[in-house]
């Protein structure tokens, strides 16, 4: 019983198996912006002195740091 062989032994059957068309390029992602006043997930380092400072008067300290970072971005615009 004869096999055929993996590899095209042609080498017209070579240089077609190299050129074979090639897959639609999936679309490029587009990014979607997220909506004003929407809260995102993000991961970032703090000091921990700073972090224990927030951390302090319990739950919330996310919401209290948002809130000194709009206001420093605030007064920063104002300049």
């Amino acid at each position: 019983m004869a096999t055929t062989p993996r590899r095209p032994v042609n080498p017209m059957d070579a240089a077609e198996a190299l050129f074979k068309p090639v897959k639609k390029p999936a679309a490029p992602a587009v990014e979607k912006r997220a909506l004003p006043e929407t809260k995102e997930l993000v991961s970032l380092k703090l000091d921990s002195a700073v972090l224990h400072h927030f951390q302090e008067d319990g739950p919330g300290w996310q919401d209290r740091i948002n809130d000194v970072l709009r206001a420093a971005m605030l007064a920063n615009s104002k300049d």
